[in-house]
């Protein structure tokens, strides 16, 4: 498919048959068809096929190093009915403008043109207009025997009649004389020498090959979000039957095989543990900051990274039916269909070529009925078709991305492609995701509370009484460093930073598998683990340390107990940190009029706790990955505009489903890939420039579209009264592209506005949040 009449086509053809409802996507070259069961996927492609394309049943998305060597999305169709490879189409264009630039340059400035300058042209002209433009004539010939026309159609027919009538001029027209000059003139001549239109012939091609390659480069990202998900997946499985162990493809597993999970590796697919204890990542799979601790009969997640020891799972899931395959297929379906200003472009290309058309015949027709002489009639009728070639509207959008993407790179924000410029305008909710969004999602001390009788500092301070809770981290550091598990790394990162004093050795270090580890440091047994009561630890706390374990449970925070020589001597508290400038990312989103939700995979809690810091009153908690697509989904049929902010492979389906998705570049690739902006700063304040840029950009390339657009509307009628030649048609042409790319660069200098400069926010809530507000009055 190369344009939205292309989409048109293929939606009429497969709409037309009983009971089937289709969807085309030009951007992701994807069809959603919904068709009885009684009619065949194979009766599906052959309609496809009959209306002059390919098609095939979607397959899974195959790793990226299986990608690289096909064809990049947004690549022209080929002579031999196959796509030009990315090389191809660089070679096609850089021939192009090679040949192209001299036509042009002769053509437009009288003073350089030799004897025989003309011949010269034709020469160069020759090659762009047959080998260059092929594939616009190919598909024009296509839609042609199935009765469409495209922007290929009028293309091809402008380059054709240009190269022609330019052909006549010099073999039967006197324009090929020795000595013969061409002045630039603004009215067509009505006799004498016939005039060449070569540069006509060679203009329409490089302009329209440039935008075809720009527009493809900012949709080459399409597929990235279920790439990125087939490669979190692990690829093969570690099987241990009949006291063998061998490797074996992920998609051999069947449900009720063990296979193991090694330190470092991720968990093959769903199942649930059978033997051994570890802690396991899962924050890029279900959002959730601290490691889950998992031992026999835990259930595990396919993804999972496995933080700790050695596990034996028996598989409960393969294939479609894991989490992670449920995943792929929310952000496959949200990804299938349109935006708005997708539509209105189909509709528009529907009208838009048959019309110049129907406009070329019945000049050419008139001025031929009116008497007027044949290079007159020829000449109104070919500077229609050229003046109307839809360059500028093939490059009003992917300049603008190209530029917008450039300049946001520089800020940290990356603007994928125009679904986040045609939603941004009228978003009014952003869903924000807790961990790695407004956190850090790193596991990191908060503070330490020691037994000392009634006095403790935070961080490490010295204590007034007995307990020193810089001497207590030290200990617990000095037994965790021996640990690879995420607690014990994030105690060890935070003492080594915050002492002076290196880490003393421990020896006899003993690790207790799901409860902590202990060890002999300095000549104490010190033991850093659980405080829930487990083996070996103590069931009674002193009151200041069972009110520290009290405040970390209800803030959804990890407590660690310190005992040294059996006598409980701190409280480590971990948890996911705040960034440092999420309170004026927040409060900028309100007044830029975006209404803040937070949803987590997190606990209760923790997300309360989170909430209450920022000022955020609509919280959900502990959701799933469908929950939280489906929360989005809501937000929208209530009738807001809603943008999702996230991180994880959990937020990858809300990211998709929103009408605007937004991720951090610090989280999984799956949510990058299904989001609309990217942020790689860590700063979270760029995401209030990111509504800027994305804001800025929106606007340029509607104005770019108004100009592609109202410029046809003036010079079409110039040119079918006879006030325009098709050599001032193509300058035309060329003037309006060169306008359209150069608004477009004006984003390259943009510069976010200041805090203090965003707008209030409205003092009228919009109406789908007022029974959120009236909840919390």
């Amino acid at each position: 498919m190369s344009c939205a009449a292309c989409v048109g086509r293929i939606e009429k053809k497969l709409n037309r048959l009983e009971g089937v409802s289709a969807t085309v996507n030009l951007a992701t070259g994807r069809a959603q068809v919904e068709h009885p069961a009684a009619l065949p996927v194979e009766k599906l492609i052959a309609t496809v096929e009959g209306a002059g394309f390919t098609a095939r049943l979607s397959e899974p998305p195959a790793p990226q190093s299986a990608q690289k060597s096909g064809p990049p999305p947004g690549t022209a169709a080929t002579g031999t009915g196959g796509r030009e490879t990315e090389r191809q189409a660089w070679n096609r264009l850089l021939v192009t403008l090679a040949l192209a630039v001299p036509v042009l340059v002769l053509s437009m400035v009288p003073a350089w043109q030799f004897r025989n300058w003309q011949w010269l042209c034709f020469t160069l002209a020759a090659p762009v207009a047959a080998w260059s433009a092929w594939p616009f004539h190919l598909r024009a010939l296509r839609g042609l025997r199935h009765g469409e026309a495209t922007m290929d159609t009028l293309v091809s027919l402008g380059v054709a009649a240009s190269f022609s009538w330019s052909c006549f001029a010099l073999f039967w027209g006197g324009a090929g004389v020795p000595g013969m000059t061409m002045p630039f003139s603004l009215l067509p001549s009505a006799g004498g020498t016939a005039h060449v239109y070569l540069e006509a012939a060679v203009a329409v091609p490089l302009f329209v090959l440039t935008g075809r390659m720009l527009e493809g480069r900012a949709r080459r990202s399409t597929g990235s979000a279920l790439t990125s998900l087939a490669q979190l997946a692990a690829k093969d499985a570690l099987v241990s039957a009949d006291g063998e162990e061998r490797r074996v493809p992920v998609a051999q597993l069947r449900v009720g095989d063990r296979f193991l999970v090694r330190p470092g590796e991720r968990v093959a697919t769903d199942g649930t543990v059978v033997e051994g204890n570890s802690a396991l990542d899962l924050s890029l799979v279900t959002g959730e900051s601290r490691p889950v601790e998992s031992g026999p009969g835990s259930r595990v997640v396919g993804g999972a990274l496995n933080s700790g020891g050695m596990l034996v799972v028996r598989a409960g899931a393969v294939g479609a039916d894991t989490q992670l395959a449920r995943i792929t297929r929310l952000v496959e379906d949200a990804q299938t269909g349109k935006t708005a200003a997708q539509r209105l472009a189909d509709a528009v290309a529907a009208v838009f070529v048959p019309a110049v058309l129907t406009v070329a015949v019945t000049v050419l027709g008139f001025w031929l009925g009116a008497g007027a002489a044949a290079q007159s009639a020829v000449t109104a009728a070919v500077a229609v078709l050229v003046v109307a070639c839809p360059c500028a509207l093939g490059l009003a959008t992917p300049t603008a991305l190209l530029a917008a993407t450039g300049r946001g790179a520089q800020l940290g924000v990356l603007v994928s492609g125009p679904r986040a410029l045609e939603s941004l305008r009228r978003i009014d909710t952003v869903v924000l995701d807790k961990t790695g969004t407004l956190t850090t999602g790193r596991m990191s001390v908060l503070d330490v509370t020691v037994d000392d009788g009634g006095n403790g500092d935070r961080d490490g301070g010295d204590a007034d009484g007995g307990g020193d809770p810089a001497r207590s981290l030290r200990l617990a550091a000095a037994v965790e460093r021996s640990s690879a598990h995420p607690v014990a790394a994030a105690i060890t990162a935070h003492a080594a930073a915050t002492s002076a004093r290196p880490l003393a050795r421990a020896t006899e270090f003993r690790e207790l598998p799901g409860r902590g580890a202990e060890a002999d440091v300095e000549g104490h047994r010190v033991r850093v683990g659980r405080t829930d009561g487990g083996e070996g630890l103590p069931a009674a706390l002193p009151a200041r340390l069972r009110d520290a374990v009290r405040t970390a449970e209800e803030e959804g925070r990890t407590a660690v107990l310190v005992t040294v020589d059996g006598v409980p001597d701190s409280v480590v508290r971990l948890g996911d940190a705040l960034r440092s400038d999420a309170y004026r990312a927040v409060d900028r989103l309100r007044r830029l009029g975006l209404d803040p939700v937070l949803a987590t995979g997190d606990a209760e809690a923790a997300a309360r706790a989170v909430a209450g810091q920022l000022g955020i009153d609509e919280v959900h908690a502990g959701v799933s990955p469908e929950e939280k697509a489906a929360l989005v989904r809501r937000l929208r049929e209530e009738g807001g505009r809603v943008a999702v902010v996230g991180d994880g492979v959990n937020d990858a389906a809300a990211l998709a489903e929103a009408d605007l998705g937004i991720a951090m570049s610090g989280g999984a690739d799956a949510a990058i890939g299904a989001a609309d902006i990217t942020l790689t700063r860590e700063d979270i304040q760029c995401l209030p420039d990111a509504v800027h840029l994305a804001r800025r950009a929106l606007g340029t390339v509607r104005a770019n579209l108004l100009w592609a657009f109202g410029y046809n509307l003036v010079t079409v009628p110039l040119a079918a009264v006879g006030l325009l030649n098709p050599m001032f048609a193509a300058a035309a042409m060329s003037a309006s592209s060169l306008l359209v790319v150069g608004n477009s660069l004006r984003l390259r200098t943009w510069r976010p506005a200041p805090p203090g400069r965003t707008r209030p926010p409205s003092s009228r809530p919009s109406a789908h949040r007022l029974p959120a507000l009236r909840e919390t009055v």
